[in-house]
């Protein structure tokens, strides 16, 4: 924070002492959330603050119940050992919300991104309308609430969508596979929910690949895209190490890019769509099952393939074909070092890797085919439920004192 730079702005207000405390609370807190336990010492190079300075912001935060400090006992190291800090069970915890076609997911997720509690109601096929949907989620912080640590108190609610949302206020423009159009989910559930928890909304596809860059397989990567497949098709991207959102927050809805006119109808209306062909159903309609496209139904699929089921095996590698296709347009336009393959699509990639890559290869210019690493996501199937949790964190690190005294 450059104080010299604010007061020189005209109509800037100066920057005081509090301020850089809050701002430096801040800092210190995103560090242990990213990154763990972590010494005084490593603190103080991190963050290039004196050891006192770091002394103060540690008590002020274990203070607040955001963190704990303990004490090595024991080991090899000669002298004083330098103090430990590192997230409490107790402590805040953020309720991360997916919501997906077939079901909704909602998790207690604490500093550090640990899951402390888990709930998930099925919802079927049909298009579950927003209020029902909200009405979940509220009685499912109930729910998790009896769950956590005892002392552990919910600081906001991040959600998941599988479509298009305004992030300032929480609407969601399009949710094809939900029945969604221009829904103001954000504000829906501020009403129900309790009037202390800041309510925040995302895409799916975006908020996963936030927490692969963050703490899974993206992390150290400065250019990565997630596909997510579920019954839909989204993309989520980070370029040059910043979220890719687009001029309108829409970038990455790869699933409706048409790839042929005259392909098989689409929900959308159109023909063709990339979701027509690596979609869950898509998968499930060449597999010859005639069933929803639920995770359970996905996995028995993929689980035959493995078995032998002929029929299952080669809608696998039908798929793949397809998706290599997708990644290779994807690859030739944004030039990523790691493509991670969420949802089904890791268990495409897990059963039919030469298929996918052959057909990559066949749609990539060579030198940037070489460059590129496909992998499954190293937050398994949390990606999306973390990345939400981060959305409901951003609150607390941009100011701990404030969020704290909301507790």
């Amino acid at each position: 924070m450059n104080q010299s730079t604010a007061r020189g702005r005209p109509g800037a207000r100066p920057i005081r002492q509090d301020d850089i405390r809050r701002h430096n609370l801040g800092r210190l807190l995103g560090q242990v959330h990213r990154h763990g336990e972590l010494t005084r010492a490593d603190l103080t190079q991190r963050l290039n603050l004196s050891r006192s300075t770091i002394g103060a912001l540690v008590a002020d935060l274990t203070e607040l119940g955001l963190l704990d400090e303990t004490v090595p006992v024991g080991g090899e190291r000669v002298g004083r050992p330098s103090h430990v800090v590192g997230p409490r069970p107790d402590g805040p915890y953020a309720i991360a919300v997916d919501i997906d076609v077939t079901h909704v997911s909602t998790a207690a997720v604490g500093i550090g991104g640990f899951v402390l509690a888990i709930h998930d109601v099925p919802t079927g096929l049909r298009s579950s309308s927003p209020v029902t949907i909200a009405a979940l989620i509220v009685s499912a912080c109930d729910e998790l609430a009896a769950k956590v640590p005892d002392g552990a108190w919910p600081i906001g609610i991040g959600v998941s969508v599988p479509g298009t949302v305004t992030s300032s206020d929480g609407t969601v423009e399009l949710a094809p596979n939900l029945g969604w159009r221009d829904e103001p989910f954000g504000q829906l559930l501020a009403g129900l929910a309790p009037p202390n928890l800041p309510i925040s909304v995302g895409n799916d596809a975006d908020l996963a690949v936030m927490a692969e860059h963050m703490r899974g397989a993206g992390r150290g990567c400065n250019d990565l895209i997630y596909l997510a497949g579920r019954i839909g098709v989204g993309a989520g991207v980070i370029a040059n190490g910043a979220p890719l959102r687009g001029f309108m927050g829409h970038a990455g809805e790869v699933g409706h890019n048409v790839v042929d006119a005259s392909g098989p109808r689409c929900h959308c209306g159109r023909r063709g769509c990339v979701e027509t062909y690596i979609g869950d159903k898509a998968l499930l309609k060449l597999a010859g099952r005639r069933v929803s496209p639920t995770i359970a139904h996905m996995t028995e699929v993929f689980a035959a393939a493995e078995l032998g089921d002929v029929r299952a095996a080669a809608a696998v590698r039908t798929v793949a074909v397809a998706l290599g296709q997708t990644i290779g347009s994807l690859v030739n336009i944004l030039n990523p070092e790691k493509v991670i393959l969420g949802g089904s699509l890791a268990g495409v990639f897990g059963f039919a890797r030469p298929e996918l890559e052959a057909a990559l290869v066949a749609h990539t210019m060579m030198t940037d085919r070489e460059a590129v690493e496909l992998c499954a996501p190293g937050l398994g199937n949390d990606s999306t439920l973390l990345g939400a949790a981060e959305l409901a964190f951003a609150r607390l690190f941009a100011d701990p004192l404030d969020q704290s005294s909301q507790s």
